[in-house]
């Protein structure tokens, strides 16, 4: 089940454990991803992890995940 978007931006980050994304390019363009409930992610820039965190649910980020993937994003 997809969690409303208020639900994953209420989460609360500052414990999160952030791994640098298997989709991250070599040329210093690198995101970290941390899971959320219900199979969420969020994403941040490795270069500027102060920044606000995009929130996809799962639905959200599968479909994002294919189009990194296929080069589209």
């Amino acid at each position: 089940m997809n969690a409303p978007k208020a639900d994953l931006y209420a989460y609360d980050l500052s414990d999160a454990v952030w791994r640098k994304s298997s989709a991250s390019a070599g040329e210093g363009e690198c995101f970290e991803v941390t899971e959320l409930p219900g199979g969420g992610r969020a994403v941040r820039d490795s270069k500027n992890p102060h920044l606000p965190a995009l929130r996809f649910n799962a639905a959200e980020w599968a479909a994002a995940q294919q189009g990194f993937l296929n080069g589209e994003l």
